[in-house]
């Protein structure tokens, strides 16, 4: 089965507990939406979170967050195919796999599209006090090109992004003494549009700290759910 859960910025306990408490195996997947965290720092101290994440029976598949570095940009990642698509992960880590945007993955018989990415709307803090911001941590315009061919041709059942579009955003999440007008917000409407084209059994984010469903929109932060609830595809 394929368990969807949210963003735990280097901290793996809460995945480790869960994938413990139900016994998973290397027959199930967890997906983590995003901010992930393993690539954050660039040198042993992610390690810890790597080795957790990567003793667990279950693939761990992550999706890119705005607040960790592409695994494309990093020596010591290399690539495979992965059921039917392209994924990233380091020898030392191989349970630990880095999705590739636009790619179409089929687990558990359901089609699943990866956009990950998004705009970091505590860019400047972060850069006045020394901490890591990435400066592609949204999709460029050749991942959008690619998204756009990958859905032209083929079907999706879910969509596993970091972000959401933007007629979703969770508004009651916003951070206070943030100018909403200085927020890019450009990766969400670009995802308004991409919505649109699609015809899917369910979008999966992270991005907002937040569990919450609006139609087929699912929000999550801590919350896990498992690929059980949907239809199989033909």
């Amino acid at each position: 089965m394929v368990f969807y859960t949210g963003d735990i910025h280097g901290d793996p306990r809460n995945v480790v507990k869960f994938s413990e408490r139900l016994r998973l195996t290397k027959e199930d997947i967890i997906v983590i939406l995003g901010d992930v965290g393993a690539n954050y720092y660039l040198d042993e101290r992610d390690d810890y979170c790597k080795a957790e994440l990567n003793r667990l029976g279950p693939v761990i598949l992550c999706i890119h967050g705005n607040h960790e570095a592409r695994p494309s940009g990093i020596p010591s990642y290399v690539q495979k195919s992965w059921n039917g698509g392209l994924v990233w992960y380091e020898e030392e880590f191989p349970n630990l796999l880095f999705a590739k945007d636009g790619e179409i993955y089929e687990l558990d018989s359901l089609r699943h599209l990866v956009i990950g990415g998004a705009y970091s709307v505590d860019k400047y803090y972060r850069l006045m006090h020394g901490a890591q911001w990435f400066a592609d941590e949204q999709p460029s315009d050749e991942i959008k090109a690619y998204v756009e061919s990958q859905i032209e041709s083929k079907q999706v059942d879910i969509v596993l992004s970091h972000t959401c579009p933007y007629k979703y955003e969770p508004r009651e999440t916003f951070l206070g003494g943030i100018d909403q007008s200085t927020v890019d917000d450009s990766t969400e409407r670009w995802l308004d549009v991409i919505e649109e084209k699609l015809k899917y059994k369910a979008w999966f984010c992270g991005h907002w700290h937040i569990n919450k469903r609006i139609d087929k929109m699912h929000f999550l932060l801590d919350s896990f759910e498992g690929s059980d609830q949907f239809g199989r595809c033909c």
